[in-house]
């Protein structure tokens, strides 16, 4: 029986959401960075259905070394999307945080980042997300490129989305860069698909109406690994994947709609351009994958947004990236593998 006395869990600073799938090779370093992060804080390792190696004998092992700090759960496989799910249900912190388990953290940005996070658990408001910047590391290269915002965002101060300057094509915010308030994405009912990549489009897209305050370190906390063989931004995985692609952003053009339902101009301005990129990846792609159904399967996606909105379709139409990989015929898809390397530029996701 509970005594009614019993005290109510203390509040922790910030969930740390791991999905992990066959991830023992390198699961322990993603861990062993966010474990420096403090005592105050809660690793939830979500092991999703992993078969091939002992990511769940480990994930018992962290939570039996550390029982105060980590939770491992176990679920039957059902992707990405589906363990960030199971990780949001489990949550206790005030902030909520993805680190997929082949990245990690750097120690002395997350420690900066966790400062401020502290400042935040007695607030009565606490800022609703926060920002930090992120590295992709290209370890087998020994290349770093590093996405920051200090040009685009105050840096070290609360502001609202009138306080932002305009993100370059390179500057999208990405699951990387975001820690959420989590009572924000619970309030919002997020719940992202499952078996499908790619989801953290959503993750990042979908709550930034519901966002009214924001913070900015201009620190480089997040390491993304780049370069591990199957992962799903390389080339050959993303043609593979691109009827997940554009599931995903079907659900993304259902999800808002723009302008209207975001009332801050130059946040509707952002996410219609984050829009215009995902619309163009479809269909580079699928000029690149070349099959029976390629060409079909573009028009259709951009027959589904000019269903749904006429005007937001004309605009995204007139961007200089879709209006190249939208030619019809030979000439345009010889453009739109032209328009391939430049986003690959542009975006540096492979």
């Amino acid at each position: 029986m509970t005594s009614a006395k019993a005290k109510a869990p203390t509040l922790k600073t910030i969930s740390f959401i791991i999905p992990c799938y066959n991830s023992a090779a390198y699961m322990d370093v993603s861990i062993e960075s966010i474990l420096a992060c403090g005592d105050d804080i809660e690793i939830i390792i979500v092991n999703d259905g992993s078969q091939k190696d002992n990511t769940r004998q480990k994930a018992d092992e962290w939570h039996a070394v550390h029982p105060a700090t980590i939770t491992a759960i176990h679920q039957e496989n059902g992707g990405h999307g589906s363990a960030v799910n199971a990780g949001l249900a489990a949550a206790n912190g005030l902030y909520f945080k993805v680190v997929d388990s082949d990245d990690w953290l750097d120690v002395g940005a997350a420690e900066k980042v966790m400062h401020y996070l502290r400042s935040q658990v007695e607030r009565k408001t606490p800022t609703d997300l926060v920002i930090a910047n992120y590295v992709y590391e290209k370890v087998h290269e020994n290349k770093q490129t590093t996405i920051r915002y200090h040009k685009v965002l105050p840096v070290e101060r609360e502001f609202g989305w009138g306080d932002i300057g305009r993100f370059s094509q390179s500057q999208n915010l990405l699951m990387h860069s975001v820690i959420y308030r989590t009572e924000l994405l619970k309030e919002l009912g997020l719940e992202l698909p499952r078996h499908c990549f790619y989801v953290d489009n959503i993750f990042v897209y979908v709550p930034l109406p519901q966002v009214k305050t924001v913070y900015y370190l201009d620190v480089d906390m997040y390491r993304y690994f780049i370069g591990r063989e199957g992962q799903s931004v390389t080339e050959g995985v993303m043609v593979s994947r691109i009827d997940q692609q554009l599931r995903i952003t079907r659900i993304m053009i259902d999800a808002v709609k723009l302008p209207e339902e975001v009332p801050e101009k130059k946040l509707a301005a952002y996410m219609e351009s984050y829009l215009a990129m995902m619309m163009g990846i479809c269909s580079i792609f699928l000029r690149i994958q070349n099959a029976d159904d390629s060409e079909s399967k573009r028009q259709e996606i951009w027959e589904y947004l000019k269903a749904k909105d006429p005007l937001l379709y004309k605009r995204l139409r007139r961007r200089a990236v879709n209006r190249a990989s939208n030619i019809p015929g030979k000439t345009g898809r010889r453009l739109g593998l032209a328009g391939y390397r430049v986003v690959q530029k542009i975006f540096k996701f492979n």
